[in-house]
């Protein structure tokens, strides 16, 4: 014989309270869905998601740092590309103007000779001034020095060893200085471009042609170096570019899946929160009817 369980007005009154408490709960999911526009607003939402939302947070934050690497390393290798080119204008200015002095035609006498002297001592002192650009109030070819200069006023090289790196991706860092020793020669060398310079105009005003000879043999080497290095700077700034460039690609693919953990689905939300205010709505006015009246509604 089947045992009959005896239902209670209150047992009908907390069950039905207990169903529209958890409607309403829905509705107010769905409301705070809607108003954030997300999906996920503390990790007992969904504990997975957080844990890759929080992992492609990270790898963005990392991803985002590799591109402005990358931008400050273009910058540093810009400015070095426009300064070496510049050199070389000017180095080729004075191959010209050796090259005329040791005619014996257009400079044959010691006003036209002090002249060109003259001319390659300006241009001397302007290459010194290019040796010492400065990106960000650092000197391009100063290595890691904290002084301003990387060339002194005799055309000494006073930089240090030191290379500046920037990391442009996982395990990739590249080099964006430039050493001033390497460039336009180490100090004491024969074909450092200052001390070249220096011989230049010296035997121009002595119209030493032996001398001329020697100095246009170790200029061309100073050109040769110079052009290598540009090279070198033009390779470094293309493998940071391609870097930069995968950075940009990366971060948006990491925004997209970002999204898709993160983000709601619009109209599916706005049609779950329709049925779901439907459904609660439905829930009160059957109650209505299910509720029996109190005693005193009964003595009326």
């Amino acid at each position: 014989m089947a045992m009959q369980l005896r239902v209670t007005d209150g047992a009908i009154t907390n069950r039905v309270l207990a169903n529209l408490q958890g409607n309403l709960t829905r509705v107010g999911n769905l409301q705070e869905q809607l108003s954030s526009g997300k999906q996920i607003s503390r990790p007992s939402d969904s504990p997975t998601g957080t844990v890759s939302a929080m992992q492609l947070r990270g790898e963005s934050r990392a991803v985002q740092q590799y591109s402005r690497n990358a931008s400050d390393g273009l910058g540093w290798l810009g400015v070095i590309d426009t300064a070496l080119t510049s050199s070389l204008s000017q180095t080729g200015k004075v191959r010209e103007l050796v090259l005329q002095g040791m005619s014996a035609g257009t400079a044959s006498t010691a006003d036209a000779r002090a002249a060109l002297a003259a001319e390659v001592e300006n241009l001397r002192n302007s290459l010194i001034g290019v040796a010492n650009t400065k990106y960000l109030d650092r000197p391009v070819f100063g290595g890691t020095t904290t002084g301003e200069r990387a060339f002194d006023a005799a055309g000494s090289f006073i930089g240090d060893a030191g290379t500046v790196m920037r990391t442009v991706g996982d395990n990739s860092k590249v080099q964006v200085d430039a050493n001033g020793a390497q460039v336009f020669g180490a100090n004491g060398s024969g074909s450092q471009l200052f001390t070249v310079l220096d011989s230049i105009a010296n035997n121009l005003r002595s119209s030493n042609t032996a001398g001329l000879d020697a100095d246009l043999q170790n200029l061309d080497v100073a050109i040769g170096t110079i052009k290598t290095n540009l090279a070198d700077v033009g390779a470094r700034y293309n493998r940071i570019e391609t870097s930069r460039t995968a950075a940009d690609d990366r971060l948006l693919n990491v925004k997209s899946q970002l999204s898709e953990i993160e983000d709601i689905d619009l109209p599916n939300t706005i049609m779950q929160m329709q049925l779901q205010q439907t459904a609660y709505q439905a829930a009160l006015q059957a109650t209505a009817k299910v509720i029996q009246p109190s005693l005193m509604d009964f003595l009326r």
